[in-house]
This record gives structure tokens, sequence and C-alpha cells, in this order.
């Protein structure tokens, strides 16, 4: 890997150590760089758990990807600088109150000085590494989160506004290969169900808030206020992609 493209790639100019301190560095500017988004899903482009391929379309294409793209590709920029990485399945938080399958979402374990929870492509979740340390609860720019353990099982949570918690996805600490996540991945981008293939998504945290594309509605998050404006078509799309994005198709 051309680590130095990479770091240029998510404009990180600070110290490659492997320690904490850079590993909340990298975390930060890899989510505020390289989009969340789906948008290969709704061209018709396989997406395959090749970490190669991760990196050429994150560090060469200039695009961003889902969650085994940007876990997976984030991963590689940790281990070539130094860090021990783990990936963990996890299943996401259903609004019933149960969980998706095994697989359904990639993340990663970092070990250094202490264990951490790194998690680059959740979309709107936390900025910085958690600690894993269960149930105390860790400040981040938007608001409190915690992981909370149940036997085995980690939950991170999430306070919303009204101070109640509200669980993200769930996993333990068992330790996977890439090409482990590749059923669930192509069930993602072919099933039906999945809301990849419902719906084209591509979305940053920015300084302020949030600006994400969904469809043709571009919405814009500032200081909590929200602002949604629909486009007129898919020209616009392409360069509202282009403009908030940096993303060519």
């Amino acid at each position: 890997m051309d680590t130095a493209a990479y770091l240029a790639r998510i404009g990180f100019t600070g110290s490659a150590r492997p320690d904490a301190e850079t590993l909340r560095g990298l975390h930060l500017a890899h989510l505020y760089a390289v989009p969340f988004e789906n948008l290969d899903i709704s061209l018709g482009r396989q997406i395959c758990c090749d970490e190669e391929r991760f990196v050429r379309k994150i560090v060469d294409s200039g695009r961003g990807g889902f969650c085994y793209e940007l876990n997976g590709a984030f991963a590689a920029l940790l281990r070539e600088l130094g860090f021990r990485v783990r990936l963990l399945s996890a299943r996401v938080a259903r609004e019933n109150g149960s969980a998706s399958p095994d697989f359904d979402h990639m993340a990663l374990l970092v070990d250094v000085e202490e264990p951490w929870l790194a998690d680059v492509g959740f979309g709107d979740s936390f900025l910085e590494p958690l600690r894993l340390k269960t149930e105390s609860e860790q400040e981040q720019p938007g608001g409190p989160f915690r992981i909370v353990p149940v036997g085995n099982v980690m939950i991170v949570q999430r306070q919303l506004v009204d101070q109640t918690w509200k669980a993200l996805y769930q996993f333990t600490l068992k330790p996977h290969a890439l090409e482990d996540f590749e059923p669930r991945c192509q069930w993602q981008q072919t099933s039906p169900d999945s809301h990849f293939v419902q719906q084209r998504i591509c979305t940053l945290p920015t300084q302020e808030g949030r600006i994400t594309l969904s469809d043709l509605r571009l919405i814009r998050t500032v200081h909590g206020k929200r602002e949604e404006r629909l486009l007129k078509n898919e020209d616009e799309w392409r360069a509202a992609l282009v403009e908030h994005f940096g993303v060519h198709i």
C-alpha cells in the first residue's frame, strides 16, 4: 500500500505513530474526507471483499463506500502503520428491538495501549474511536456514547436529546477474516430487502453537522437544524456529488 497517498487522501498530516492519539486523528480525518456511499450498487458494479480493491477505490478513485469497504480499507491502513487490528462482525439494531444477521456490519477492534472500537463505516455515528470500557459514557462531538455488555455481546448505544439511550449495533470480540463478510456483502447489494438496493446514499459529517444526498434529496444539518432541498434531476444529483463530496461517477 502507498500509505503516503492514503494519508494524503484523508488529509492527515500528523505523526503516524501507532498510538491512541494517532488513531483518533486518523479516525476523524477518514470520516471527514471519505463519504459513506453505496453508489456502485445502483450502477450495477459488483463490490467484493477485496482489500486491495477497497483501497484503490478510496485512494485512487477518490470514492467512498459502505462498511465493508470503508472499514476494510481503514484496517489495512492501520496495519501498515503498525496498529494491531481485528475485524468484528456486528448486528445492526432494528426498530422492533431485534438485530440484523451476523456480518451485517463490519467494525474494528484496535489494540493500542488499551482496546478501542473503531468504525469509519456506519454513517451517522461516533466520530472518534470508543474505548472498550463497558458502561462508561464517552463524550463525542455528537453527544455521549457507551458500550453495554450483555453476556459476551457488546452493544453500542447513543444518547438521544431526551436523554434516553438508543442501540446502534451489537458485536462480540471474536475476530474474523475479510472473506467471512463476503456472503452478507453480496446480499446487501442484490437483495430487494436491502436498503442499499432500495436507496442511493452519500453522506459526510461536517464540523457543523452533516451533509447527505439521499436519492434526489440534499439534506444539510447545521448545529442541529435540518434543511432539505429536492434536486431537479440526475444532472443536479451528479453536480451535488462533485461539489459536496468530491465524488465523480
